[in-house]
This record gives structure tokens, C-alpha cells and sequence, in this order.
């Protein structure tokens, strides 16, 4: 008779970042669900918030060249950039990853319209 083995999955430690704009604190969705996702993966996550409260210290306006600029790796092409969100902003995205010397066979979008 054989013998059962189980095994722990393993854990994805490649560094994971997910820019994340909002236009307030309580309108992130799955907030919690990403905060436990930090404790499986090596994941940053950076809050951009468009209308925070006076209390906010985190990033705050739209996301932009410059504030990806401190975030992501100094070299663009190693990594691997996922955009999700409706047009104009996904476009505005795509430009500023551009800037940053991002090209598009780096940049992987999923476009969504709220009709």
C-alpha cells in the first residue's frame, strides 16, 4: 500500500506591485483580501487616492510617471506590467508606463466600461 504525502503549497516570493487608485479610503474593494494576500506573496501594495480624507499619508492625485517612477524597478524591462480599469484612465496608464521607457510587449491591459 502507498503512503500519503502532502505538501504546503509553496509560496510565490517574486516580487509582486499593485498600484491601486482610488478616489477615496472606503471605495478600495477586496482592501482585506489584499492585505492577506501580503502574508501568501511578496506584495507591495501603494494606495493612490484622487480625494483623500485630511488624515491620508499615503500617495495621493492620479498615478502618474513620477509616482511609478519611485515604485517600480529602475529597469522597466524586467518585469512584467498589468493594467485593469475603464479606458481613459487605462490609457492615461499606458502613457505614462510609455514615459518611464515601458514598452507595450511589457504592458498587459484588461479594459472595462461601466455602461
Amino acid at each position: 500500500m502507498g503512503t500519503l504525502r502532502t505538501f504546503a503549497p509553496r509560496q510565490d516570493m517574486r516580487p509582486l506591485l499593485l498600484v491601486y487608485g482610488n478616489r477615496e479610503w472606503d471605495d478600495i474593494i477586496f482592501r482585506e483580501e489584499l492585505e492577506e494576500l501580503k502574508g501568501k506573496l511578496n506584495l507591495t501594495i501603494v494606495h493612490v487616492l484622487s480625494a483623500p480624507n485630511d488624515d491620508w499619508n499615503g500617495e495621493s492625485g492620479y498615478v502618474t510617471a513620477e509616482l511609478l517612477d519611485r515604485y517600480i524597478p529602475k529597469d522597466r524591462g524586467s518585469r512584467e506590467y498589468f493594467v485593469c480599469g475603464p479606458d481613459k484612465m487605462m490609457d492615461a496608464l499606458e502613457a505614462e508606463l510609455s514615459k518611464l521607457g515601458v514598452t507595450l510587449d511589457h504592458i498587459h491591459s484588461e479594459r472595462f466600461n461601466f455602461v
